[in-house]
C-alpha cells in the first residue's frame, strides 16, 4: 500500500485554539497597557496644563491685585487733590471777597483823606505862571497879592493873609512854580476869586504879571484858582477836556470839587472819579 504524502500549507493549516487564545490575550494585554499609558500621559499632560494655568491665574490675580492697589492709590490721590482743590477754591473766594472789602475800605479812607485835604485848603487859592524874582521873600509875595487885589477892585489886605509861599518843586529850573495863598476865611477867598473872574470877563487881555506890580515879564498871563488836591487837579484837567471836545459847555471848581454842565438847562454834575470822566468820554 502506497503511503500518501500529505502536504500542508500555512494557509490550509488551521491555527490551534490555544495559539489563537494566546494571541487574543496578548492583544488585549497590549491594548490595555497602551490605554493605561495613554491615560497616564493624559493625566500628566492635564496636570501640567492645569498647573501652568493655575500659575498663570495666580500671576494674573497678583497683577490684578497690584492694579487694584494702584487704582485705589490713584483714587485716593484724586480724592485728596479734589479736596485740596475745593479748599483752594474756598480760600481764593475768601481772598477775593476780602480784596473787594479791602478796596471798599481803601476807597472810603481815600475819600476821607480827600475831604480832610479839601477842608485844609478851603481858605486857600493859588496863582500859576507868576514869574519868580531872583530874591523873593514872603514880604514881596504879600506885596504882589495886595497889589493884585487892588488892581482887580478887591480889598484883600496883608492882615487877611495867614500864609503865603511859592511851592517847592523837584525841578529847580521851573521858575514859575505856583504861589499858595492862605486867607483867614473862606469868604475872603471866594471874594478874591470872584473879583479875578470879573476882571477877566471885563478885560480882553486877562490877568497878567503886571497886575501884580511886576516890571519884568509883565505880560506873562497869570491864572488864579482854588488850591485843589492832587486828585482834584487831575479831575479838573480831565474835565476841561470834556469842554474842549464841546460835549460840555461849563467846567468849574467850588470848595475843592470839580463840576461840569452841558448847558444852562442841564443838571450840574460833580466829577468825583477818573472812571466817571471816561464814561462821559465814551458816550
Amino acid at each position: 500500500m502506497e503511503q500518501q504524502n500529505i502536504s500542508t500549507s500555512d494557509s490550509d493549516t488551521p491555527t490551534p485554539s490555544y495559539v489563537s487564545k494566546r494571541i487574543k490575550q496578548r492583544s488585549e494585554h497590549v491594548s490595555k497597557s497602551d490605554f493605561n499609558n495613554f491615560r497616564k500621559e493624559m493625566k500628566e499632560f492635564m496636570s501640567s496644563l492645569f498647573s501652568s494655568q493655575e500659575k498663570e491665574l495666580q500671576s494674573i490675580s497678583t497683577t490684578q491685585k497690584d492694579i487694584q492697589k494702584s487704582n485705589q492709590t490713584i483714587e485716593n490721590s484724586i480724592a485728596l487733590l479734589s479736596s485740596q482743590q475745593e479748599e483752594f477754591k474756598k480760600k481764593i473766594n475768601s481772598l477775593e471777597q476780602q480784596t473787594i472789602e479791602d478796596r471798599k475800605y481803601i476807597s472810603i479812607l481815600e475819600e476821607k483823606m480827600e475831604e480832610m485835604q479839601r477842608a485844609h485848603r478851603k481858605c486857600n487859592f493859588e496863582l500859576k505862571n507868576v514869574p519868580k524874582q531872583n530874591t523873593e521873600t514872603k514880604k514881596e509875595l504879600l506885596e504882589m497879592i495886595t497889589t493884585l487885589s487892588t488892581n482887580i477892585g478887591g480889598s484883600l489886605s496883608k492882615t487877611d493873609i495867614k500864609d503865603i509861599y511859592r511851592v517847592r518843586t523837584k525841578n529847580d529850573n521851573l521858575k514859575n512854580a505856583p504861589i499858595i495863598v492862605e486867607t483867614s476865611s473862606v469868604m475872603l477867598k471866594m471874594e478874591f476869586l470872584k473879583n479875578c473872574k470879573l476882571y477877566n470877563m471885563k478885560n480882553k487881555a486877562k490877568l497878567r504879571a503886571q497886575q501884580l506890580g511886576l516890571r519884568t515879564n509883565e505880560n506873562n498871563p497869570v491864572f488864579v484858582s482854588e488850591q485843589l488836591t492832587a486828585k482834584g487837579s487831575r479831575l479838573h484837567f480831565l474835565a476841561r477836556d470834556l469842554v474842549k471836545s464841546k460835549e460840555y459847555k461849563y467846567c468849574w471848581t467850588a470848595f475843592g470839587k470839580v463840576y461840569i454842565r452841558k448847558d444852562e438847562n442841564s443838571p450840574i454834575i460833580w466829577i468825583h472819579s477818573e472812571a466817571q470822566v471816561q464814561q462821559f468820554i465814551q458816550k
